[in-house]
């Protein structure tokens, strides 16, 4: 296993700090990712739980990353751990003890200013890069929770020459993805 993925036995759930989180947790807590084992569902369900209960989120202040979950996502009716955690951030979204607002600067090459200017992670997704920019712009450096988009996977260590940890939440099923996808 790289380095940069943390073995999921030690993943039971956050530890009261900031945190950035890519949809897909909240997809896959929710059960709308299709072939993800019912370990990994629980697995983000805990975390977003854990999260809720006495954790920090890092979200951009011109709310592109909630605006992505509420597209996602049913706040209003949704009955999945991660419509709940929609409803969540959207009640705390002002609350500085359990969330972190912070300006992104948008870049015309790269989406933002923070993202790194790296060839090595030039064929980012665009959609993705806020998460980046977010994890690089907040002053703690948060992690990035990742559930199972095994694109990460490559560019997880060049983000990582950049002070950005993308803290895989479900290591089997992200690499069982990237060989079905990528072949290796």
């Amino acid at each position: 296993m790289p380095p940069f993925i943390t073995p999921e036995s030690t993943l039971d759930g956050p530890r009261a700090a900031t945190y950035v989180v890519d949809t897909n947790v909240i997809l896959v807590a929710n059960g709308q990712h299709p072939g993800v084992s019912e370990a990994c569902v629980q697995r983000c369900a805990r975390w977003l739980q854990g999260l809720m209960a006495s954790g920090r989120l890092a979200l951009d202040e011109g709310y592109e990353i909630v605006r992505e979950y509420q597209h996602n996502t049913r706040s209003s009716d949704g009955q999945g751990v991660g419509d709940e955690f929609l409803r969540w951030v959207l009640l705390h979204l002002d609350d500085p003890v359990r969330c972190d607002l912070v300006p992104l600067k948008a870049h015309p090459q790269r989406g933002y200013e923070a993202f790194p200017d790296d060839a090595r992670v030039s064929g980012f997704d665009a959609a993705d890069r806020k998460f980046v920019a977010l994890a690089r712009a907040h002053p703690e450096a948060p992690p990035i929770l990742q559930a199972t988009d095994s694109k990460w996977l490559d560019w997880a260590a060049p983000l990582a020459d950049h002070g950005v940890t993308v803290q895989f939440l479900c290591a089997s099923d992200v690499h069982q993805f990237h060989v079905h996808k990528f072949g290796q």
